[in-house]
C-alpha cells in the first residue's frame, strides 16, 4: 500500500510518502492509523493524536472508519481549513 504524508504528518513522520505491507488486520483507515502509531517513534509522534489526522483512500476524503479493502492509496494529512 503507498502511504502518503501531507504537512506537519510529513515532517513528524520524516517522509512524504512510503510503500508498506499492512497488517491483515488492518481493514479500516482507523485500523491502520492504529497500527502506524506503534511503527516507530516518529510515526507514533505524527499520529499520537489520531482525531488530528484526516485521510484519503485513492484521493477520496474519506472518514476513519472506512474500509481500505482494494486501495492503492492512503494519504494523511491535519484538518485543512479554507480561505
Amino acid at each position: 500500500m503507498l502511504i502518503r504524508y501531507f504537512a506537519w504528518v510529513r515532517e513528524r513522520v520524516g517522509l512524504d510518502q512510503e510503500e508498506i505491507d499492512l497488517p491483515p488486520a488492518a481493514k479500516t483507515i482507523a485500523d491502520v492509523i492504529a497500527w502506524l502509531q506503534t511503527v516507530d517513534d516518529a510515526h507514533g509522534h505524527a499520529f499520537a493524536d489520531a482525531e488530528a489526522i484526516r485521510a484519503a483512500l485513492d484521493q477520496v476524503h474519506v472518514d476513519i472508519d472506512t474500509p481500505i479493502a482494494g486501495a492503492r492509496e492512503i494519504a494523511f494529512f491535519p484538518p485543512m481549513t479554507g480561505g
